[in-house]
């Protein structure tokens, strides 16, 4: 299993008590194998894969990167354009 790309994401978690709310941002990585993209909870192996895609949000060159995928489109949150990223999966696909 060779590693292709990787791809830095983030979570946000909100907890709230009776007195303020917090939020806490949990920083994850999109991974790029020949065989599968993996995430910190999810492994979507490639041939449940039918797209990846990317949308910017905002002038930052953040946005949201999208797996499509035989169970449906799964969103990450990125800073950063994730294009190597997407180009890799596609550059990879063509193969």
């Amino acid at each position: 299993m060779n590693l292709l790309a990787k791809q830095p994401y983030f979570k946000m978690e909100r907890k709230v008590t009776s007195i303020e709310q917090i939020d806490i941002e949990h920083e994850r990585v999109l991974t790029l194998f020949d065989e599968k993209i993996t995430t910190q909870n999810r492994e979507f192996l490639m041939k449940d894969i039918l797209d990846v895609s990317y949308r910017e949000i905002g002038t930052d060159g953040g946005g949201l990167l999208y797996l499509h995928t035989s169970q449906g489109v799964y969103s990450y949150t990125v800073r950063e354009s994730p294009m190597a990223f997407v180009e890799a999966y596609r550059l990879h696909c063509q193969a």
